[in-house]
């Protein structure tokens, strides 16, 4: 038998249900994984909730690491005993799991597993924003909301080893010193400061060329105001609630801007896509220019109580559970 998370009905963090289940031997094109480390993120929490549909009963999560321990018929290229992660694959919050062998990336020598389960999802995201939604250029100005989240402090550090400048916004003191520390330029405490008026201020009136957003409701109106003419909004997230444009031409008003969705599936949906991000993180990480900030971990039994963490905004980094 072994331990799994699974959503029987949506809500809250109160549906996460831990049970004993008999995984079975993979099938076709699969692998069993015996998990040492799974990632926590927000897209857990909106699956959960129900906002973003997923057949019940489920298991929760989306990323994880951990050890092949069986292959299941034509899978080529692995073996057993093989250290691997994976990210947007529902059924990541159990002890053991099977996923297609095509979702899994070997892990390098020197990227531990919790650090690997850490940033598949979050850094891989970061990964597609900067190099494909808005190929990010030396000399270049961003801005990136929340940046003392998981993806954010990833992103930033990122976006500053590529040569931009990097602003970013932050709730807390502690978390503005937070994402200071990884890559950001100037970092704007939202709750004391008009984030769009000091973003003019520090653009000398231009405005930046790209904003990524992942808080969603809550600053969506004002990230436009920081966009230079022609600059693209890229809302990759719902933090604080989903966005909606009721009326589009507030995009030309605000200077014939560009607004993107991206989706992960859309990104990383081909396996050479998947291949080279993954190979393009873990190098950033090994050669020290991402440096991975674990918040806190929680054991898979407490997962409803890192859900409540990090929907109360009371987590900085990655969040990591361990079977």
């Amino acid at each position: 038998m072994s331990r799994a998370v699974i959503v029987h009905q949506t809500g809250g963090p109160e549906v996460l249900t831990l049970e004993d289940r008999t995984l079975g031997a993979p099938g076709p094109g699969q692998v069993a994984l015996r998990q040492t480390a799974i990632g926590l993120n927000f897209i857990d929490t909106y699956q959960r909730s129900g906002l973003y549909p997923v057949q019940t009963p489920f298991v929760a999560g989306n990323e994880g690491a951990g050890v092949i321990t069986a292959l299941g018929e034509g899978v080529d290229g692995l073996k057993v005993g093989d250290r691997v992660a994976y990210q947007g694959a529902v059924g990541a919050y159990a002890a053991e799991r099977l996923i297609s062998a095509d979702r899994v990336v070997p892990v390098p020598d020197g990227i531990d597993d919790r650090t690997a389960a850490a940033i598949m999802l979050k850094g891989l995201t970061a990964f597609y924003l900067l190099f494909k939604t808005w190929p990010v250029a030396k000399g270049e100005t961003i801005l990136w909301q929340a940046a003392a989240g998981g993806t954010g402090l990833i992103a930033t550090q990122w976006a500053k080893a590529l040569g931009a400048t990097v602003i970013g916004t932050a709730g807390s003191d502690e978390k503005v010193a937070l994402a200071k520390a990884h890559g950001c330029d100037h970092v704007i405490n939202y709750t004391k400061e008009d984030f769009a008026a000091r973003v003019r201020e520090l653009t000398e009136g231009r405005g930046v060329d790209v904003v990524y957003d992942g808080v969603g409701k809550a600053t969506f109106d004002k990230s436009l105001d920081c966009l230079r003419p022609r600059g693209l909004m890229v809302s990759f997230g719902n933090a604080s609630g989903v966005v909606t444009i009721p009326d589009i031409t507030v995009l030309s008003r605000k200077g014939s801007l560009y607004v993107t969705r991206p989706t992960t599936a859309h990104y990383l949906g081909n396996r050479d896509d998947l291949l080279e991000g993954a190979r393009l993180l873990f190098a950033a990480v090994a050669d020290g220019a991402i440096k991975v900030e674990i918040g806190r971990t929680f054991a898979l039994d407490d997962a409803a109580d890192a859900h409540r963490a990090l929907e109360g905004r009371e987590t900085t980094g990655s969040v990591v559970l361990l079977p």
